[in-house]
């Protein structure tokens, strides 16, 4: 068993599936976090308003993710969509995650079982 702090995360742009093997005080084995979703506006009245809203609503998105990945040295990124590699994009240009290996793939929706088993086997778990 590895005791680097691994995580994998499974996202699409409303919905995220959070798998680690640590918590704040230690490593051990992985488990689902409690899934994350994004805010989604609708009927906004004007094309720049919904714009300003959608970006307010991923930078939280990005945010709660975060906070799920805190100490996290590899991370498994995947996913459908383009989402994932903005994330991928947005933890570069943050400094607690500058230095985080990340491996970015692309997954069509799974199960927290079918995802968690994924992780895993991901990490050679």
């Amino acid at each position: 068993m590895s005791d680097k702090k691994l995580a994998g995360i499974w996202m699409d742009s409303e919905n995220a599936t959070v798998v680690k093997n640590h918590d704040i005080e230690s490593a051990y084995k992985f488990f689902v976090c409690d899934p994350v979703k994004r805010d989604v506006q609708h009927g906004n009245s004007s094309e720049k308003n919904a714009n300003n809203v959608e970006q307010t609503n991923t930078a939280k998105f990005f945010k709660d993710l975060e906070h799920l990945i805190t100490n996290t040295q590899e991370l498994y990124l995947t996913g459908t969509g383009t989402i994932q590699e903005q994330f991928k994009n947005h933890l570069a240009e943050t400094a607690q995650f500058k230095n985080l290996k990340v491996t970015l793939d692309t997954d069509q929706k799974m199960s927290d079982e079918h995802f968690l088993e994924k992780v895993k086997s991901h990490f050679g778990e």
